[in-house]
């Protein structure tokens, strides 16, 4: 089977991915910049046909959302392409079908980034900012399934998955995936500053919340902190995330030390759970800088980004420990 391999088709779908990637980063600065709004009309870009918006217009916040709006023509373009090439060339009826999959759930996240314009309705962030993780993870899952490796792992023999090891790294990745929508609720209800220390929070480890706790909190924010006036909701959010947070790094951690015990530290799987733990390790570190820096529009970004990368670390390092599970023997 492993003639059925096209290194075209494959390099193709990591052209997708990569892009899908790089949107969901240029998304994040749309957010971190405030210009969500920054184009107010849709499918149009003042009046301008999306492709013939002028150059010289592409200032302040409209520069994010335009480049956001055409990096995602981009991505649907590749997407569509990828879908039919999938459907022609490839002979696994449920990749195609994956591909269709890949297809429509572009179609659907273009959707809800026009009705939030159109709608005005900062609370569609939260579906646009899920399905936009979700494609990344189908995007780089067609990739690997179109691989070398994929087609290889078909006639390899190779060091089985313990079930409890992957149960423990599955639940560990769908938390992140909680997370992720814990962090899409912050942002897109401006309250990303709902609390502006760290690791404290208002010099607690849990902070009062009483109406006139947070009528003090509102009084003294600190001059320029981003975000509206806050509420009792948004504190305990931002309190919900960081224990979460807390939770999945001891989970990825304990994922490693699993893996080094399994299936012993050479194996690639123990390498990858590692490249996992250094990843929470980078994305706790750039959330405390995203409250010290005032929520930086980059650092408040690489955030964004490196949960994106956790989440799809997770979920690929399942989709092998599968490979090979079906493959014993």
């Amino acid at each position: 089977m492993h003639n059925s391999y096209r290194p075209a088709l494959f390099w193709f779908a990591v052209l997708n991915a990569v892009a899908t990637f790089l949107l969901i980063g240029l998304g994040g600065l749309v957010t971190s910049h405030e210009a969500g709004m920054s184009v107010p009309d849709w499918p149009t870009t003042y009046g301008y046909n999306l492709f013939l918006f002028p150059v010289d217009k592409w200032i302040g916040g409209i520069f994010y959302e335009h480049s956001h709006r055409l990096l995602a023509s981009l991505v649907g373009l590749l997407t569509t392409i990828l879908a039919i090439w999938l459907w022609l060339r490839d002979p696994r009826k449920w990749l195609h079908w994956l591909g269709i999959a890949a297809f429509l759930l572009v179609v659907a996240q273009g959707v809800l980034g026009g009705l939030r314009v159109r709608w005005q309705m900062d609370w569609l962030g939260v579906p646009h900012g899920a399905v936009a993780q979700t494609f990344l993870v189908l995007t780089c899952a067609l990739a690997l399934f179109t691989s070398r490796w994929w087609w290889l792992s078909a006639t390899t023999r190779q060091i089985p998955v313990p079930r409890g090891l992957r149960s423990h790294i599955l639940w560990v990745t769908l938390l992140i995936f909680l997370q992720l929508l814990i962090a899409a609720t912050m942002r897109h209800q401006h309250a990303g500053l709902a609390i502006t220390d760290f690791p404290l929070a208002y010099g607690k480890l849990w902070p009062a919340t009483s109406p006139e706790a947070i009528a003090h909190y509102n009084a003294t924010r600190p001059a320029g902190t981003i975000g509206n006036a806050i509420t009792a909701f948004q504190v305990n959010l931002q309190m919900a995330h960081r224990l979460v947070a807390y939770a999945i790094f001891l989970g990825v951690a304990a994922a490693a030390m699993l893996a080094r015990k399994k299936l012993g530290g050479g194996d690639a799987l123990t390498k990858l759970a590692f490249v996992w733990l250094g990843l929470l390790t980078l994305q706790i570190l750039l959330g405390a800088a995203t409250i010290w820096t005032n929520k930086a529009a980059d650092v408040a970004t690489g955030h964004v980004m490196v949960g994106a990368l956790a989440l799809l670390t997770g979920a690929l390092w399942c989709l092998v420990a599968a490979r090979r599970d079906a493959r014993r023997g």
